[in-house]
């Protein structure tokens, strides 16, 4: 490697890119090209809401599982064979649960 001690970098414009020869005066568009722009989404906040907002229910819906609970204990609760192997099935296929 060389290192090329009359080397001179090209001056920047105001941005600090490329040759300083046909630089603008701020605010006014050169050429085709514009000043950068960015769009910032919405979406990361809501995301950041809703799973705060998940984070607050409970994991077992409580009444659920005591209604559930009774139905068994007095033999209410009668699911179709077809369904109880249809979820064994999906469960098993469906491998370690994450």
């Amino acid at each position: 490697m060389r290192i090329d001690l009359n080397y001179r970098p090209e001056a920047t414009n105001e941005t600090g890119h490329g040759s300083a020869r046909g630089a603008t005066v701020p605010g006014q568009i050169s050429g085709a090209f514009g000043e950068d722009q960015a769009h910032l989404s919405r979406v990361p906040a809501q995301i950041e809401a809703l799973a705060a907002q998940a984070s607050q229910l409970p994991e077992i819906r409580e009444q659920r599982v005591q209604a559930l609970r009774l139905a068994v204990a007095s033999g209410e609760y009668r699911p179709a064979p077809e369904h109880v192997a249809s979820a064994i099935l999906s469960q098993m296929t469906a491998g370690p649960a994450a």
